[in-house]
């Protein structure tokens, strides 16, 4: 059973990975035995994210600005020079934003699909070779992508790009499955609900109790849901699954 959920000795990548949900998910790698890299566009806070993780394993700072496709490249190459294979590459980062449909402005909407959206496919695009590298039919490299229940059903926000970034994002894991599957590559999706992430922070504060009180099972996203999560998709249990996604949100899109 240790076996079947074992990340022990894999490279990983969390992209987004020194706060809110990257940082968790980052955490379960590091602490299950899996050497991880993570990104962040602000050089400092990554290194001092990579520096607290090393308290309990292996990892590592890779910052860039994934927006930015020659930023994509340069973090390819990076890793290719650091890493001889890439078993788990997770499209975490991301961006928000809020305003009315009539006041809603352009680079509300190119920021967030720019990040949500574009570095997510440019980004495995460019990482292929590395994650080609040693995948086997029974032991696939992993492609876990970060989508939102927001993107399943019609959010209670006026988050128009972000919204339809993760819906995209869902979309984008099922074409990338069906393509990737032959070279031993799968790729899943999950779709958090209500966590208490630094992007949520402003949300939560102002109408946290209402929140938990649509939320089935009472209580925001833990730490350990989204890493259990992510790490049984990234071991031997999940090797017959690919183009899947996953609510995980108490019951929330369940109810809606």
């Amino acid at each position: 059973m240790n076996d079947l959920f074992s990340v022990a000795g894999k490279t990983a990548l969390v992209t987004g990975g020194s706060r809110g949900i990257g940082l968790m998910i980052a955490r379960a790698f590091v602490e299950q035995g899996a050497t991880v890299y993570i990104t962040s566009r602000d050089a400092e806070v990554c290194e001092r994210a990579a520096a607290d993780l090393r308290a309990h394993g292996d990892c590592l700072s890779l910052p860039a600005d994934l927006s930015r496709f020659d930023e994509i490249e340069r973090i390819s190459e990076a890793l290719k020079t650091q890493a001889t294979g890439l078993d788990i590459l997770i499209n975490n980062a991301g961006a928000t934003w809020g305003s009315s449909i009539e006041d809603f402005p352009e680079r509300g909407w190119d920021k967030v699909m720019d990040l949500n959206l574009k570095s997510v496919f440019f980004l495995s695009q460019q990482l292929l070779p590395l994650l080609e590298t040693g995948a086997r039919a029974d032991d696939p490299a992993r492609i876990i992508n970060l989508g939102s229940i927001d993107g399943l059903s019609v959010s209670s926000f006026e988050n128009f790009s972000y919204s339809a970034s993760k819906a995209a994002v869902h979309h984008l894991t099922r074409m990338l499955a069906a393509r990737l599957a032959p070279r031993h590559i799968t790729v899943n999706a999950i779709a958090p609900g209500p966590f208490k992430t630094p992007m949520m922070s402003a949300t939560v504060e102002e109408m946290g109790d209402r929140i938990v009180e649509s939320i089935p099972l009472g209580r925001f996203g833990e730490p350990r849901d989204i890493g259990g999560l992510a790490i049984f998709l990234a071991s031997p249990a999940s090797t017959f699954m690919t183009g899947t996604v996953i609510p995980l949100d108490g019951g929330l899109s369940a109810a809606r």
